[in-house]
């Protein structure tokens, strides 16, 4: 783990090793004090010597100064390369994500991303900062104290053989106990996110089926097993701080018992037994702190394989194969054969022994009920997920021939859940054409019907979009991100039942100004409606992940079972209403 986490204090090292050097400066320095202030009381009060007391205590004072600067240098420091490192790896983390394809995405949880991506690295940061102070200052103080201990009272210093040991063996106890409480700990954390995202992401619908109660209890469920989660893991570390405290108080009581006898035999001066005293708290303060850091880097090793775990996750679909000249020419569409399961081990396949082929510049409609894979049909084309066997053609050749990059910019997707951004209207156009200009961000509305309601709006085209395009209704929603595809001219357009939610008539003219703004453009549509396809230049008819039929609208209609169930359901439906 230490390895694949290492690269990303890069640019941070100088900061790292300058940050120890001012902590291993600052515990030398302050260890220098106690025998400074031995020799005051040994040498100049008991000899009344008040020159060697001034001049002591001047030097005091200079290495109480420097040990201030070394210790405000090293938190500065620290400080700098913690939060480097954390943005480096946050940055790493994201790029990664950003890499994945669909199959990876769906391995993770959104809620444990976020975690992975905040709390995970906000823990491997402070760890980092705390480790660059206490790893440095604790041993230093603890070897340098140990042997100033011994240089004044080898006898006296026989104490630590008890407490030293004890000390350790109580680490040893908490890290080994602590360790799978935390993974527990972030596990828990996780829970508790993706409820609440669960829960603001679907608002609406809570409220409209009155489940606030349900899901109120619901979040309470996480939210007490994070509460005894928590509990459990920094219940170990309420136990230990007593019993530390515990053996120092009876180490600080054994050196002033034994010292004291020592004193008054006339075999250790008073300036010595205060020096050793305070040698003696340094080193079990010194072991206290390394307690804590390892309790802390025990939580930070849960959260690095957590972290470690994204960054090693290998993307599916790459552009190992990718010729990077290559652009898509044309809209034409070839499946060959194309088998597609969405998990490896699933018993059956979602799209099986798929051949079609689809000439640039074609309307095609795409019918099927529920279930019949038209999504994960039209998701193989862009390369959102790769086929298990045979291949799909672009314009001529292998998807896999193609960057991500130049095949995706060479298709447009409106997708069933119509995303929005936080920002204007024309900000969200232009993720379609970055320099838009505002005359063909007009022209894109007009011909998705867009138009007419973002001149109803306040500021038109510089009025907000709230966060998921809260502000704004559903066939609104799907309006924009039709604009916002047309503004890519892409040569491929797949519209994944993108007029859902507007009336027929919008429909009707949507699809008549596809037909003019874009007509070398290869237009896929996915509908529920016949008459949103009954014009295309081909309709292709799916049932449980087979082709059930293609042709045109007559020749469905006269010789498919499915298509003739479809059209006739649906105008029985037009004769009821009417």
């Amino acid at each position: 783990m230490i390895r694949k986490l290492l690269p990303y204090t890069r640019g941070y090292r100088w900061w790292i090793l300058g940050g120890i050097l001012c902590s291993a400066a600052e515990s030398v320095l302050e260890l220098m004090l106690p025998n400074a202030m031995s020799d005051i009381v040994d040498v100049g009060i008991a000899g009344g010597d008040r020159s060697y007391i001034l001049a002591s205590g001047l030097k005091m004072l200079v290495m109480a100064l420097l040990a201030l600067s070394g210790g405000v240098g090293a938190a500065l420091l620290a400080a700098k390369a913690g939060m480097g490192f954390g943005a480096q790896l946050r940055q790493a983390e994201y790029e990664q994500v950003q890499r994945f394809s669909f199959a990876n995405i769906e391995r993770f949880s959104t809620a444990s991303l976020i975690t992975r991506l905040t709390s995970d690295v906000a823990s491997m940061q402070v760890t980092l900062m705390m480790s660059m102070r206490i790893f440095v200052r604790a041993p230093v103080m603890l070897i340098t104290a140990l042997v100033m201990a011994l240089r004044i009272s080898l006898p006296l210093s026989q104490v630590f053989l008890v407490s030293i040991p004890l000390l350790l063996l109580a680490v040893v106890v908490l890290v080994t106990k602590v360790g799978p409480f935390f993974t527990a700990l972030q596990k828990a954390t996780d829970d508790v996110n993706l409820v609440v995202q669960e829960n603001l992401n679907a608002i609406r619908v809570v409220k409209s089926f009155v489940r606030e109660t349900e899901e109120t209890e619901k979040f309470a469920g996480r939210n007490r097993h994070l509460r005894d989660t928590a509990m459990r893991a920094f219940g170990f570390v309420v136990l230990f701080m007593p019993f530390i405290t515990l053996v120092m108080g009876g180490t600080i009581v054994a050196i002033l018992w034994i010292g004291g006898h020592y004193v008054g035999a006339g075999s250790m001066l008073s300036g010595d037994l205060i020096a050793f005293f305070t040698y003696a708290t340094e080193i079990l303060m010194s072991l206290m702190m390394v307690s804590m850091v390892l309790m802390m880097l025990t939580r930070s090793i849960a959260c690095g394989k957590r972290i470690v775990e994204v960054l090693t996750q290998q993307p599916e679909i790459t552009d190992e194969l990718a010729d990077p000249a290559l652009t898509v020419e044309n809209g034409a569409i070839r499946f060959e054969h194309v088998y597609f399961k969405y998990h490896p081990t699933a018993e059956g396949w979602n799209l099986e022994d798929v051949n079609l082929t689809i000439e640039s510049g074609m309307t095609v409609g795409i019918l099927g009920g529920t279930g019949s894979a038209k999504t994960t049909l039209v998701s193989l084309i862009p390369r959102l997920y790769e086929v298990n066997g045979g291949a799909v053609y672009v314009g001529g050749h292998n998807v896999k021939d193609y960057t991500m990059e130049a095949l995706r910019d060479g298709c447009a997707m409106v997708l069933q859940k119509n995303t929005l951004f936080s920002g204007t209207v024309a900000e969200n156009l232009r993720w379609g054409k970055a320099d838009a200009t505002d005359e063909e961000l007009q022209s894109a509305c007009a011909v998705a019907c867009a138009d007419e309601f973002i001149r109803a709006m306040p500021e038109g085209y510089e009025s907000r979009i709230e966060q998921g395009g809260a502000n704004v209704s559903g066939g609104q929603k799907q309006r924009l991100c039709i604009a916002r595809a047309i503004l890519r001219q892409p040569k491929i357009l797949i519209l994944d039942d993108s007029t859902s939610a507007v009336d027929t008539a919008t429909d009707a003219r949507i699809r008549d100004g596809l037909r003019q703004v874009l007509p070398g453009t290869t237009k896929l549509m996915i509908a529920q409606r016949i008459t949103s396809v009954m014009d295309a230049d081909l309709i292709v008819v799916l049932d449980d992940g087979n082709i059930s039929g293609v042709g045109t609208h007559e020749e469905l209609l006269a010789g498919n079972r499915i298509y003739q169930e479809v059209y006739e359901s649906q105008q029985e439906g037009v004769s009821i209403d009417g």
